[in-house]
């Protein structure tokens, strides 16, 4: 049977809701992130100067979904209903069975908070639950150990580096390291993210269009 492509919806947990990413969610991601360099370190964009300037990167990612190579999400902050980052879903392949989650980035004030592992934990089950994807896989600068640690907890494995994969703005090449997990993987994957999240009590995941 052939997995489902994602499409728009939004998935709420303890800490966190993901909701499809709309250009109303510019101010709350400007004033949590505007151009901290430790946030954009490691993103290919150049670091936005202006609110602006973060307005077109949001557009550009926009263009993404419309065009239907991406579904993606602001992180939105339960206690303060702000949002606090994006995230979303890339190469989307129902056939194979297989999706890429990227595009994220958060404002540093939630960084070391349950706020990553719990938008990873409802993207992994949206995917492999309800969806029915084989096998899901992250990539990043192979660079960004904080990045590549993060990942390696959620219980990705590694796969390698593809060298010289991806241009920066800045004209620099970078290495890109690849990560997955696949389907009869999840099961135990799911069982620690839970317990890192809520000493045993699972968040609901309550997808709704």
């Amino acid at each position: 049977m052939t997995a489902q492509p994602p499409t728009p919806v939004t998935l709420t947990g303890r800490h966190i809701r993901l909701e499809p990413l709309g250009r109303h969610h510019l101010p709350d991601l400007w004033a949590g992130v505007g151009p901290d360099p430790e946030v954009w370190r490691w993103i290919p964009s150049l670091p936005p100067a202006t609110e602006e300037e973060l307005g077109a990167i949001l557009d550009a990612r926009l263009a993404e979904v419309a065009a239907g190579s991406a579904v993606k999400f602001a992180v939105i902050d339960l206690p303060s209903g702000r949002a606090v980052g994006v995230t979303g879903y890339y190469d989307v392949r129902a056939v194979d069975e297989v999706v890429e989650i990227g595009g994220t980035w958060y404002a540093r004030s939630v960084w070391r908070t349950p706020v990553n592992t719990e938008a990873k934990l409802l993207l992994l089950s949206h995917a492999f639950d309800d969806l029915g994807m084989g096998r899901v896989y992250w990539k990043t600068d192979a660079l960004n150990e904080r990045s590549r640690n993060a990942i390696l907890r959620l219980g990705a494995q590694y796969e390698g580096v593809h060298r010289r994969e991806k241009r920066r703005d800045t004209g620099v090449w970078r290495d890109t390291a690849y990560f997955s997990m696949l389907a009869d993987e999840w099961p135990t994957a799911r069982i620690r993210l839970v317990e890192r999240l809520s000493r045993g009590a699972e968040p609901s995941v309550r997808p709704r269009s």
